[in-house]
């Protein structure tokens, strides 16, 4: 089944998608599940359990606030920044959980929800503990006044806010199986564009086409890529250092400045530095908590948008043109991506907590690739090959994030593997899209490498720079 380029890119809150967007999904799904059963006024206190990477870095991703945020019924696609911040503000000065208060749109102060004192959550960290399913774990129960419980549910945060609920599936739109053009594998991806004559944007296309109107697929889309430019925007207006503690300057405003008097032309040659500058700008936003595009995860969010700048203002095929057909090369752009997307969803893993960072900024970087060489004018050859290069580069890479938090290497790392995609794909655009190695023989190397790499390189906390390099 075709996962929908709105599952693989959504809009929510940074800095993670898997620590923080899927936990915020899953508390509102559980609250729902409350209301719907015992009745939220009949809760008296909550109790949340915590495992593994979940467990190990979720202080620094903001995991904890998230849920209480879902708990709320706040839905992770339409709460802004400031709303959250306010909550955050509301609870530290001592106002109530107000459990399910957002379900029914009801905006705060004035929601109906079950006032809880805030502390009345009770969540425990089991970070050494890892439940079957997945090393992110969340179980969430409801509890009455005598401490009985009145709903009990356990959730796997499965990257990319991807959530499963025990004894469910995974909570993804998968689109209709009378698709016209389904595909599980590169190579049958490639075998649907020799047979149908379409591109891999144009197959995508048509099989979003095939849940929704036409009309509604391309303005998402837009939608999507509005999000990820506001998001670039909105860095470059901030200034100071990054919350959290480990006070990483904000480069991206005094990168922007520098570069606007430097490249007063748009010069060829600056191409990397612009890159390398919205990387940045959009993995600093979600590093404060900001609005962000998963794509596919938010800590490999500034590859997409990195490499979409790149196609339109440097590839032949927008530099110079009107904003309409930059608008359609964008779409072509992030449809190729959600499609390569989709093979890793499938055949391997986005989480990094499950693969390491490869299964994050190494499918990023794939993606990304592939779409910039289908703007290019790749064939279907060519646009697989590019994503199979960009993915080939970045296998065995470990995530490590110092003090659990996404800044340090991920912030760099964006904007790094950024130029790598762009590599890729100029490399890939100079061959005949014929390599020795598959794209789907790399995404399985990179499943199994995730298999055999150590716990503590899997977003964890307790390997690599996340213990070599000393917080403060």
């Amino acid at each position: 089944m075709y996962l929908s380029i709105f599952d693989l890119f959504s809009v929510g809150l940074g800095p993670s998608s898997s620590h923080t967007v899927g936990p915020m999904r899953a508390g509102a799904d559980f609250v729902r599940r409350v209301h719907d059963g015992a009745g939220l006024a009949s809760v008296a206190g909550l109790r949340v359990d915590v495992y593994g990477s979940l467990a190990a870095t979720g202080h620094g991703h903001g995991t904890f606030p998230a849920i209480l945020l879902g708990l709320e019924g706040f839905r992770v696609e339409e709460i802004l920044p400031e709303q959250a911040e306010a909550r955050y503000a509301a609870w530290d000065a001592g106002a109530p959980l107000l459990l399910g208060a957002q379900l029914g749109g009801s905006q705060l102060p004035d929601g109906e929800g079950v006032a809880l004192d805030y502390h009345v959550a009770d969540m425990i960290q089991h970070p050494l503990t890892v439940l079957p399913r997945h090393t992110n774990g969340l179980r969430l129960q409801a509890l009455g006044a005598a401490g009985e419980v009145l709903a009990d549910e356990t959730y796997f945060s499965i990257g990319g806010g991807f959530i499963e609920r025990l004894g469910e599936e995974a909570s993804v739109e998968h689109l209709e199986s009378s698709e016209p053009y389904p595909f599980d594998t590169g190579a049958e991806l490639l075998q649907r564009c020799r047979e149908s004559g379409l591109s891999i944007s144009e197959v995508a296309l048509a099989n979003e086409c095939a849940a929704r109107p036409r009309e509604e697929v391309l303005a998402g889309i837009d939608h999507l890529w509005d999000v990820m430019e506001e998001c670039k925007d909105s860095a470059l207006r901030r200034s100071g250092t990054l919350p959290g503690g480990l006070n990483v300057r904000r480069r991206a405003p005094e990168w922007h400045a520098r570069l606007l008097a430097e490249d007063t032309k748009r010069d060829f040659e600056y191409w990397q530095e612009w890159v390398n500058l919205v990387a940045l700008a959009v993995n600093e936003e979600n590093a404060t908590g900001g609005r962000i595009v998963t794509a596919p995860t938010n800590g490999a969010a500034g590859i997409i948008p990195a490499v979409g700048f790149y196609a339109t203002h440097y590839a032949k095929a927008c530099r110079g043109l009107g904003e309409e057909v930059k608008r359609e090369q964008v779409r072509r752009y992030l449809l190729t991506a959600a499609a390569i997307g989709n093979l890793y969803k499938k055949q391997a893993s986005i989480s990094g907590a499950e693969v390491g960072c490869q299964g994050e900024v190494g499918s990023a970087s794939s993606m990304a690739a592939a779409g910039l060489a289908e703007v290019l004018g790749g064939t279907p050859e060519q646009v697989s090959n590019a994503a199979e290069i960009a993915m080939e580069h970045n296998l065995g890479l470990t995530c490590d994030p110092i003090g659990g938090l996404v800044q340090i290497p991920c912030i760099e790392r964006n904007a790094i593997a950024s130029a790598k995609a762009v590599n890729a794909s100029r490399m890939a655009m100079m061959g005949d899209g014929d390599h020795r190695v598959s794209l789907d023989e790399v995404i399985i190397t990179m499943r199994e490498t995730g298999k055999d790499m150590l716990d503590k390189y899997k977003e964890t906390a307790r390997g690599g720079l996340a213990v070599n390099v000393v917080e403060c």
